[in-house]
């Protein structure tokens, strides 16, 4: 039986709307603000070659995660203000910053930018990226524990979570101070970061 060509028309266009209805339904990237009054990028570094550890955070940081959960892919850009660098301690904050440490005249910033690289589920476990401090650009991997999003009870919207950490050796970056009085160049640095998805 030969079909006219408007019914031919009508049930193709039938048909195809079955197979849209029918395709499963993929989820598009989502960009999230990091929180800055919720993130605190902060550090842990050898003191006299085992004396002490000191800790220390930076009270300044901004950024944007991208992330599409169902497709497990993602990427980080994050800025970090090197001048609020916080020891706890007003002499130690202003030396940090000087010349022979940090330098913030000269490099007045660090960031990290890269991607998601493993998850469990939906959840991402790991992202590598270029982490870029005192001008020297070094590729690190982050480990990601704990994420959660959920609906913020004030901003009305979802947020993000989660405890990130890695570790480096300082003198990869330039931070030569005091290594040649026996202070040990690991560094463990620990984030706490919230972000807010974009209305």
């Amino acid at each position: 039986m030969k079909l006219s060509l408007p019914v031919r028309c009508l049930f193709g266009s039938a048909l195809g709307a079955l197979t849209l209805a029918a395709a499963p339904a993929f989820a598009a990237p989502v960009t999230y603000d990091i929180d800055p009054s919720h993130t605190y990028p902060s550090f842990e570094a050898d003191h006299m070659g085992g004396l002490s550890t000191w800790r220390g955070k930076f009270n300044k940081s901004s950024g944007v995660i991208v992330l599409d959960r169902a497709a497990k892919t993602g990427t980080i850009d994050v800025t970090v203000d090197i001048k609020s660098v916080d020891f706890g301690h007003d002499e130690m904050n202003k030396h940090a910053i000087a010349p022979d440490i940090f330098d913030a005249a000269k490099y007045p910033t660090a960031t990290f930018k890269g991607t998601f690289t493993k998850f469990d589920g939906d959840k991402p476990e790991e992202a590598t990226g270029d982490l870029t401090l005192r001008g020297v650009t070094r590729k690190v991997k982050l480990d990601i524990d704990d994420f959660k999003c959920m609906e913020h009870f004030q901003e009305k919207r979802e947020v993000c979570g989660a405890d990130v950490s890695t570790e480096f050796k300082r003198n990869d970056f330039g931070l030569n101070f005091g290594l040649d009085m026996g202070f040990k160049p690991e560094v463990e640095l620990k984030i706490q970061v919230e972000a807010l998805r974009r209305p």
